[in-house]
């Protein structure tokens, strides 16, 4: 039986790489997967998903106004598609989020998000929050912070390093701009800037 499954973590735990692991598995085994990423993420190319370690594959695009369903469903119908797998799923909208559980409960294939939990404010990201809400599994990838301790939050930076609370949710950006930080030393750092939330 299908379930949607969502593997969130902070920044920098390996999210594209066990997807992309996931994707394999299935090829190997003479199975089809569809990929797709985000439009408004292009840091590796457009329409692609890939790692920090160099593994990469092409994907399709979703944005706001993809009817991601209706996508899955005439691929299915033209060959059949065993598993679908979505990076940056932060960025779904409750739609889409609502349609892969119709792609997992009536077409009966398996969906693997992958994505960021909360934002550089600690807040839940849209997508990340009806996936929490509507998936079958729950599975949180690990990254650490500098002190060794789990890493389950997401500090932004601004140009000389200090963290910021202020601007738009989505912001675009590696390690120039985010680090993966503990709770313990995610409000420690907003405090040493002067920052309250």
């Amino acid at each position: 039986m299908a379930q949607l499954y969502f593997y969130y973590s902070a920044m920098n735990a390996g999210k594209s790489t066990a997807l992309l692991q996931s994707s394999y598995n299935y090829n190997e085994k003479g199975m089809r997967t569809l990929i797709y990423t985000s439009r408004i993420d292009n840091r590796c190319g457009i329409a692609r998903v890939s790692s920090r370690i160099g593994l990469s594959s092409i994907a399709k695009l979703y944005h706001l106004n993809t009817l991601i369903l209706k996508e899955i469903d005439s691929e299915h119908a033209r060959d059949p598609v065993h598993c679908v797998l979505i990076d940056e799923s932060q960025f779904l909208t409750r739609k889409q989020v609502k349609e892969l559980s119709i792609v997992v409960d009536k077409l009966n294939i398996p969906v693997l998000c992958y994505g960021l939990r909360t934002d550089f404010r600690g807040e839940l990201f849209s997508g990340s929050l009806y996936l929490l809400a509507w998936s079958d599994k729950l599975i949180e990838l690990k990254t650490i912070c500098y002190c060794g301790r789990k890493a389950n939050m997401v500090l932004r930076l601004n140009p000389t390093g200090k963290p910021i609370l202020s601007g738009k949710q989505i912001e675009i950006g590696g390690n120039e701009k985010y680090v993966s930080v503990c709770r313990k030393h995610y409000f420690t750092a907003l405090e040493d800037s002067c920052l309250t939330t």
